[in-house]
């Protein structure tokens, strides 16, 4: 009898335009559900062995840190940025 293993993850961000991006770092690799309001999606991990789904786990959040990562730095540099002189 062979163990199927599945993760689930719900994201929202700051803005919907942020959680849109990562979304967007997805789509290649995973079928995306967005809520009924579209503020949040979800998206489902299946594997038959736990390693398997931990490394597929693993790469996903990668993904999803580095896209995270960028916005945060654009937003800060953004927030710091004046285009005022003196």
């Amino acid at each position: 009898m062979t163990t199927s293993w599945s993760l689930s993850l719900c994201v929202q961000s700051k803005t919907s335009a942020d959680t849109r991006a990562l979304a967007d770092a997805l789509v290649t690799d995973e079928e995306i559900h967005w809520s009924a309001s579209k503020e949040s999606f979800e998206f489902h991990l299946r594997e038959q062995k736990s390693k398997d789904l931990r490394a597929m786990w693993n790469t996903r959040m990668r993904g999803i840190i580095a896209v995270d990562s960028l916005l945060s730095s654009l937003s800060a540099k953004s927030e710091g940025s004046s285009t005022k002189t003196d």
